[in-house]
């Protein structure tokens, strides 16, 4: 019998945050670029926005919970209301949330897929605090069952959580195909898709190192990947971009970031992905192995080689 996720009724008034949103959504612009890079979500909202601008940037990541998993803090509707407006201010981009690591949806045992389902659940009950933004994921391994086990179930999962209320879009990673993940190409993405009803909530996020490692050569040959995108998935569902230099040759399926311009893809066509007509407008979150000053100096340099369209 198909399991249902009653999601509880969210307890926050969406009020506190949708009229920074609705202008935020308004002014956001397509030749604008907006980067970032994944912080640490531990002083709240606020916080993490102030940080941001420090860095130079105007979008950024953020684990939900624990990356391990676990009970998430409390959000505050005040930090959230005082981030919205810090949000207007300094024309952010849309914000990619990033599930934690072990949310396993097509686990092998019952209970750590029960797991992926409270906490996807509850995550995105939370996120509706801060509408209309991302919810990252990686779809998971199939540990040993086979790839379309690990896609039906996936799928499962996502029709028991999506709701045809919530703002926010959730995001499928593309993943380096290490180990049994899935995800490890274009093809096996759409075809968690395509088992999905709500199928307009969901979306996608190109990491670079992970299809480096999983074999999409987007340093020779970038125009036939995003082909590649568009023809198996479709370019509208491209939302966000994890930018990341790989420390491993092309189709090694071992997932080694590396910082910008320091690892086998290299700045040159890391500054074509941002250049692309294909991501135009959508945010761009480093995930390299950098402190705040590394990502300053990243997010400088790439804004230094952005064309304004």
């Amino acid at each position: 019998m198909k399991k249902k996720i009653l999601r509880k009724s969210i307890m926050y008034d969406k009020r506190i945050a949708i009229n920074w949103y609705c202008e935020i959504q308004q002014k956001r612009s397509k030749k604008m670029l907006y980067i970032g890079n994944h912080t640490s979500s531990s002083r709240g909202y606020l916080a993490m926005g102030k940080q941001m601008l420090a860095n130079g940037g105007n979008t950024f990541a953020f684990f939900t919970r624990n990356p391990r998993g676990g009970k998430a803090k409390d959000i505050d509707p005040q930090d959230v209301q005082a981030f919205g407006q810090l949000a207007e201010e300094n024309h952010f981009g849309k914000l990619v949330a990033h599930a934690p690591y072990t949310m396993n949806c097509c686990a092998a045992k019952e209970n750590l897929r029960d797991f992926a389902r409270k906490i996807m659940a509850d995550d995105l009950r939370r996120l509706e605090m801060t509408p209309g933004n991302y919810y990252n994921f990686h779809p998971g391994s199939h540990v040993g069952q086979g790839a379309e086990v690990g896609i039906s179930k996936i799928a499962e999962i996502l029709n028991e959580v999506l709701t045809k209320d919530q703002s926010t879009i959730v995001l499928l990673e593309t993943m380096s195909g290490k180990g049994t993940e899935v995800g490890r190409n274009f093809e096996e993405l759409r075809q968690i898709i395509d088992r999905v009803e709500l199928k307009d909530k969901l979306g996608v996020c190109l990491d670079t190192c992970h299809v480096w490692d999983g074999g999409y050569d987007i340093v020779n040959d970038l125009d036939s990947v995003f082909e590649e995108f568009d023809r198996i998935i479709g370019l509208d569902r491209l939302k966000a971009i994890h930018l990341n230099d790989s420390m491993n040759p092309l189709g090694s399926h071992k997932d080694r970031h590396a910082r910008i311009g320091e690892g086998e893809i290299g700045l040159e066509a890391l500054v074509r992905v941002i250049n692309h007509p294909a991501t135009e407008g959508i945010p761009f979150i480093l995930e390299t192995p950098n402190d705040d000053e590394g990502w300053t100096h990243e997010i400088a340099l790439l804004r230094n080689e952005y064309k304004q369209k």
